[in-house]
């Protein structure tokens, strides 16, 4: 009997969890390269709370030293915060936002003041970012928020139910991106690095290469031609379609960016994600779908 991968398409690869000790990309990375970085990192959460009233969550976090939070589909932020050190800014406080609109009250709070950070804008320990809507807390970021939680929050407060929908990263490199994703509460961070080789070897056609867990899930040849596509991978038990489209790296690089999705799928179907749901079963309302967008700026 086939396994399920092969059932499914020829061309599917499957991609298991490793033991995070053996993880090693330098077969996907060129000592010469040197990694992309992010100038953007947008998340949003799906928030419902315990009177089943569902909200979305949009957080911000830009290379111009900045945090926004946005509230469901306000395009205006709620919250505005300076991240930046170098100048005298209240990194660490808190704040009540009332929301007329969707009848909420907001406040949140945040640490920033020991935040480290990488390459990109988004810290990566030493911060807390903690929301709380209507006496609930719906986000907990950093890893010192488990800690501000237990030492603000002295009586039993409820958690709601949040997730994780969508990530949006703006890169900006030389054919090198690399980035962590989660595809399932449960598991593990997965690195994914994405690399355009042969392009300044002197090669003719260049290469596509998409690395998770240093293993090869896309090389596309001739990418010149072959710009624009989709396959479909397996991590973590899931069917993710990953699709990419670099028609701008190559025809209009001044202004363009190369965009990598990659998205869940809530059933082992045959249509494609691109195609538009008219049905959704029952037992899959609930059921979270995690879309990473990577968008990809070549430096000219």
């Amino acid at each position: 009997m086939r396994d399920i991968v092969s059932c499914f398409s020829e061309n599917a690869v499957n991609v298991s969890q490793p033991p995070r000790s053996s993880y090693s990309s330098k077969s996907c990375i060129s000592p010469s390269l040197v990694p992309s970085v992010q100038t953007t990192v947008a998340a949003i959460y799906k928030v419902i709370l315990s009177t089943l009233k569902q909200l979305f969550i949009k957080l911000t976090w830009c290379r111009n030293q900045t945090l926004s939070i946005n509230f469901n589909d306000d395009p205006s932020p709620c919250f505005k915060l300076n991240t930046n050190l170098s100048f005298f800014r209240k990194m660490k406080g808190n704040k009540v936002i009332e929301s007329y609109s969707y009848h909420s009250k907001m406040e949140i709070f945040w640490d920033l003041s020991a935040a480290k950070y990488k390459a990109g804008p988004e810290p990566v320990h030493g911060f807390y970012v903690i929301l709380v809507v209507d006496s609930e807390i719906v986000l907990m970021l950093g890893d010192m928020a488990e800690e501000e939680i237990n030492n603000k929050f002295k009586a039993t407060i409820p958690i709601a139910r949040t997730s994780l929908v969508s990530r949006q990263e703006h890169c900006s490199g030389n054919t090198l991106y690399s980035t962590k994703a989660q595809f399932i509460e449960t598991g593990l961070p997965h690195d994914i690095l994405i690399r355009c080789s042969g392009e300044h070897q002197g090669l003719k056609h260049p290469v596509l290469l998409v690395c998770i867990d240093d293993k090869t899930v896309i090389r596309v040849k001739r990418l010149q031609w072959n710009f624009r596509g989709n396959q479909t991978i397996f991590v973590d038990g899931l069917l993710i379609d990953l699709m990419w489209d670099v028609h701008d790296w190559f025809f209009n690089p001044a202004a363009g960016s190369a965009v990598f999705m990659f998205r869940t799928r809530s059933e082992l179907g045959s249509r494609l994600w691109l195609e538009e749901e008219t049905v959704v079963q029952k037992d899959e309302e609930d059921r979270v779908e995690l879309s990473l967008l990577i968008y990809a700026c070549k430096n000219i």
